[in-house]
């Protein structure tokens, strides 16, 4: 098997699909699969270059006559106006203050039906449904409303779409230049599955007499027909995906693997489809949603979303390619090529492309304003920790906030999230195996107070809620700022203390409390060199024979 996987840069043609591929992931969990009842969504937005901010609009009572400007999420575009809904609703992140909350994976699909001609792109149709929604069916109505009206300006997207009480995916592509909307299909996960994508469309053959769990454009089949895409006898026998975005090796490997890893923590007998993800048996279909064996937790998404195939026939850290210190990650792009060749690198859930990652928890036990937590980072999730911030706060911290010419894309600041935990991610991937433990302990200890913290906090928000809720408001608003500002002091003491302890390739002596002593003389601690790793060296004499041997 992993001669195989090995030969496959060979033994498959590389598309086209692997130049241009948009990436990012979202794991789903149904409240009945989860072990408080929460519904939990995750979402790594993965785009190199990108500022990753949260997002914050402040809703509110809006006159007739007022309008919402409308700029491409990806470039800052502007693209045009629409009316302002009457009332629109406070958005923190990813989740609103009735804990809809709603993500994405971008899958492309067929170029010639992207319309530039649109109005509403992918990420300001999930804001303004954001904005505009109380629960997650009245916001598939919105997006698709205003589609339908507007214009859809980006190419195939999934959505997953949440609230407190259920989760649907949603696919969308529109229908190319001239031609106003999209066709799309909507599927309710069940409460007590778990399901995934990664910028692959997921959504294949559906009930369409099942009018509670499935909606979809009513010309959806049509278009299809009309445009050459489907040309079964039978509607029944439509396939989203293979309609609009027709299997390719890149879209297996780089994208459905990502879901199959997902799947394989949770469910058994997923080995059954690595025939699919090399390759070897394409119409190997995965199903959109499992039931896992066990129920997840919080922590647990948060986990799944480091995820680099350890363990597994693709796991990144056994090969050459990791480097002298078996880093999961590989330099874009994710083709190369040697003698005429093409090969590829595989694509994992975590990767350092990540502008933010988000985890949301959505209860229907709790006010909605002490429900709904939006955990946040920036940066690759496992290069850093999970802050908690309320879907109801009045403010956000400013270390997640983007301040033109003060922390954004191309200024650097110290008192940025993004910028800070980038430093340290930076640091610590070319030595990853010796230096990831610390970062990992220092993730682990942030995370686990942040957990304990959490049932304190609440209680007392609760407790506040059924007598005065902006008072209740007011401490969950000061708790995310509490959050954020811990983190933010764990991720500087732990850039100064990597600094210290691996400065100049070496490592300095620490006690069983991973603190740096110094010597019974007031210096530095005794000082190791512990070289390359013994599986490198061996290369290295593969590569050099004996030319250093010592004589």
């Amino acid at each position: 098997m992993k001669k195989l996987i090995l030969l496959l840069g060979i033994l498959l043609p590389l598309t086209s699909y692997f130049s241009h591929l948009s990436a990012c992931t979202n794991l789903i969990v149904g409240k009945a699969a989860s072990t408080d009842g929460s519904v939990i969504v995750s979402y790594n937005a993965d785009s190199y270059g990108m500022y990753g901010n949260m997002y914050r609009h402040v809703g509110g009572q809006h006159q007739p006559g007022e309008m919402r400007k409308i700029y491409e999420w990806d470039t800052n575009k502007y693209l045009g106006e629409i009316p302002q809904a009457p009332v629109t609703y406070n958005v923190v992140g990813q989740m609103n203050e009735h804990q809809v909350s709603i993500c994405e994976t971008t899958f492309g699909g067929r170029e010639e039906l992207a319309d530039s001609t649109g109005l509403i792109d992918y990420g300001s149709l999930i804001y303004i449904g954001l904005e505009r929604s109380t629960s997650a069916r009245e916001a598939i109505k919105i997006m698709t409303d205003l589609v339908a009206k507007y214009g859809y300006y980006s190419e195939g997207e999934t959505f997953t779409i949440a609230d407190k009480n259920e989760v649907w995916v949603m696919e969308m592509v529109g229908k190319g230049p001239g031609r106003t909307g999209a066709v799309w299909v909507a599927i309710r996960i069940p409460d007590d599955c778990i399901c995934a994508h990664a910028n692959q469309s997921r959504i294949t053959r559906f009930d369409m007499k099942d009018k509670e769990n499935v909606m979809f454009a009513k010309d959806v089949v049509k278009f299809a027909r009309e445009k050459g895409y489907f040309t079964g006898k039978k509607d029944s026998d439509f396939s989203f995906r293979d309609a609009f975005n027709p299997l390719e090796f890149g879209g297996i490997r780089y994208c459905d693997a990502r879901a199959w890893s997902f799947f394989n923590k949770h469910v058994d007998g997923m080995d059954k489809y690595l025939p699919y993800l090399n390759g070897e048996d394409m119409k190997l279909e995965m199903p959109l949603y499992m039931r896992p064996k066990h129920k997840l937790s919080v922590q647990t998404i948060k986990n799944d979303m480091r995820d680099h195939y350890e363990g597994t026939a693709l796991d990144m850290q056994q090969d050459l390619g990791s480097g002298p210190y078996n880093m999961p990650y590989r330099p874009s792009p994710l083709s190369f090529e040697v003698d005429g060749k093409k090969y590829f690198t595989e694509r994992p859930t975590s990767t350092q492309q990540t502008g933010f990652s988000f985890v949301g928890q959505m209860r229907n036990f709790l006010p909605d304003a002490v429900g709904g937590v939006v955990w946040w980072t920036n940066d690759d999730a496992n290069m850093t920790a999970y802050v908690p911030v309320y879907c109801s706060v009045t403010d956000i911290p400013k270390c997640f906030q983007r301040i033109e010419g003060v922390q954004d894309e191309i200024t650097f600041n110290w008192e940025s999230a993004y910028w800070l935990c980038n430093t340290v991610s930076n640091i610590v991937y070319p030595y990853y195996e010796k230096m990831y433990p610390d970062l990992r302990r220092c993730i682990k200890d942030t995370e686990s107070g942040f957990s304990m913290m959490q049932g304190y906090a609440e209680t007392i928000a609760k407790s506040l809620y059924e007598k005065d809720p902006a008072a209740a408001i007011k401490e969950l608003t000061e708790h995310s700022q509490v959050s954020a500002d811990t983190m933010m002091k764990n991720w500087n003491n732990l850039f100064k203390y990597l600094v210290v302890k691996h400065n100049d390739m070496v490592l300095k002596e620490e006690n069983s409390k991973h603190e740096l002593v110094r010597s019974k003389y007031g210096l530095g601690g005794k000082v190791t060199r512990p070289g390359y790793p013994e599986r490198y060296w061996r290369e290295v004499v593969k590569e050099t024979g004996d030319k250093y041997l010592i004589k």
